[in-house]
């Protein structure tokens, strides 16, 4: 079943997705529908298409065996409010 959803966005993003989706010949609604059941469900992350500058990056970055993301982004998002 289908329910409307309302988002609040900036317009510029608007449009360049709008121009994306018709450039795509989907709608823009089924591109964010996809989106949100791949980050949503663990079964599904996996078939997100990786794009070749990113497949480029793969192994170019390296961190310890110890490094904690959550700490990293918590303290980065900490230093980025002090900023706003």
């Amino acid at each position: 079943m289908n329910r409307k959803l309302t988002l609040s966005l900036d317009a510029t993003v608007i449009g360049k997705a709008k121009q994306y989706a018709s450039e795509q010949n989907e709608s823009l609604s089924g591109i964010v529908e996809r989106y949100l059941r791949a980050i949503t469900n663990p079964e599904e992350r996996g078939t997100i298409e990786i794009t070749p500058t990113v497949k480029e990056l793969l192994g170019s970055v390296t961190v310890p065996d110890d490094f904690d993301y959550g700490t990293e982004k918590h303290e980065y998002l900490k230093e980025k409010r002090l900023r706003d």
